[in-house]
């Protein structure tokens, strides 16, 4: 059973890396889903098993978040955002820097793959009217997306999965992790600046406040008010499934958007992805082969949860099967490490993100959602921002992380 285990866990991951199965129509997340399928057909794991290795706090607290972006959705505030930041009178290097910032903080609270799946279309479309080349624009909003995600323990899936199972608190987690996103968000804007500075040039016409789309006020309201009230949740005692389920619930009653609608925005692959990958990693672990790897790491003199095996680990993982089944494995091989050393694998994992297309799938979604407003953003152009901005930004995380002692090196 262990042979079988293990060419099945081999398999998906060969999938997370590659994105699909030759000569299969088959994405990362119906491997997943097809790994655990084979893994119950064939007995290795068990029905009470397969529910048991799933960590659906997890997958509760991601829900609620989803539910939380599709209130911002609904109300056409990432919309605006957008067409505000294309259609803005200031300098083109100003407005690089307004849509780092923008994509930073939004992600920093909203899921990053929300952010960046709704603000790229409109932004391209808006940024190309007034003569200004988008790609740049882009990097910039994918990178924002990415590093201000890696402040909050809800900035992105791999973030609230070490939070759930390191048991963090929210607030511990923000003043840890937002100085290296933060200094992260400052690497992406210098970076795709001087990279990009000889093609800032005219832009200066914008469309006028008028083409902005319409946003429902009363909608917005609600959802900032959401948005303080789970954040408030977060400061007291309460678990955080509770509190992402009371304002998941909150946001449901309402008199304009059906619940079909709210239930329709919610990124429901991701979720079973997630569900996929718990079962496959769990069957790995049931075989006592993470147990192994971690004893030897012990022998060799090193520590799972030290910046030189974290940082190989996460960069080379992040921009081949990605950062969030890198997490699910990472945390299946390594159970237990320190406070410190889950505040480095968040922020690490997600930083690394940036050094390639592949590496986040925040990533993949803006190259994807440019190509559809007719913005073609190579993989060689993203990797000329993409490779310094993270060695840059990861530099200065290991400072910040080593300097404070959140962790040794």
């Amino acid at each position: 059973m262990t042979t079988l285990i293990l060419l099945v866990f081999v398999a998906v991951y060969i999938g997370m890396a590659v994105g699909r199965w030759p000569g299969l129509r088959i994405d990362r997340t119906g491997i997943a889903l097809l790994g655990a399928i084979v893994l119950y057909a064939a007995g290795a794991v068990p029905g009470a098993g397969m529910l048991a290795s799933i960590d659906f706090p997890t997958i509760v607290i991601l829900f609620g978040l989803m539910i939380l972006s599709a209130q911002f959705a609904a109300c056409g505030f990432y919309d605006w955002c957008s067409t505000k930041i294309a259609t803005a009178r200031i300098a083109p290097a100003t407005l690089l820097a307004v849509t780092v910032a923008t994509a930073g903080i939004l992600s920093a609270i909203l899921a990053n793959d929300v952010v960046v799946f709704a603000m790229t279309p409109l932004l391209c479309a808006g940024l190309a009217r007034r003569g200004l080349d988008p790609r740049p624009f882009v990097i910039a909003l994918a990178g924002g997306a990415n590093a201000g995600s890696a402040a909050t323990i809800i900035g992105n899936p791999q973030n609230i999965l070490i939070g759930e199972v390191g048991d963090l608190d929210f607030w511990s987690f923000l003043a840890a992790c937002a100085p290296p996103a933060l200094a992260g968000l400052a690497c992406v804007y210098l970076v795709v600046w001087w990279r990009w500075r000889r093609r800032f040039e005219a832009g200066l016409n914008p469309m006028g406040d008028a083409s902005a789309p319409a946003l429902d006020r009363l909608g917005l309201a609600k959802a900032l008010f959401a948005t303080f009230l789970l954040l408030v949740l977060f400061a007291t005692p309460l678990p955080h499934v509770e509190g992402v389920l009371l304002v998941a619930g909150y946001l449901l009653i309402s008199r304009r958007l059906a619940t079909r609608t709210m239930l329709g925005v919610v990124d429901w692959h991701l979720l079973v992805l997630f569900g996929g990958l718990f079962v496959v990693t769990d069957a790995l672990s049931s075989t006592g082969l993470p147990d192994r790897a971690m004893t030897w790491l012990i022998a060799s003199g090193l520590d799972a949860g030290s910046l030189a095996v974290l940082t190989p680990l996460t960069l080379l993982g992040a921009n081949t099967i990605g950062n969030v089944p890198l997490v699910v494995l990472l945390l299946a091989v390594f159970p237990t490490l320190s406070e410190g050393a889950y505040y480095a694998l968040a922020v690490l994992s997600t930083l690394a993100g940036n050094l390639l297309v592949v590496g986040s799938l925040a990533n993949i979604i803006a190259v994807e959602r440019a190509r559809d407003a007719g913005v073609f953003l190579s993989f060689a152009e993203h990797a000329r921002c993409g490779v310094p901005i993270t060695l840059l930004s990861l530099l200065l995380a290991l400072a910040w992380l080593y300097g404070v002692g959140h962790v040794g090196a």
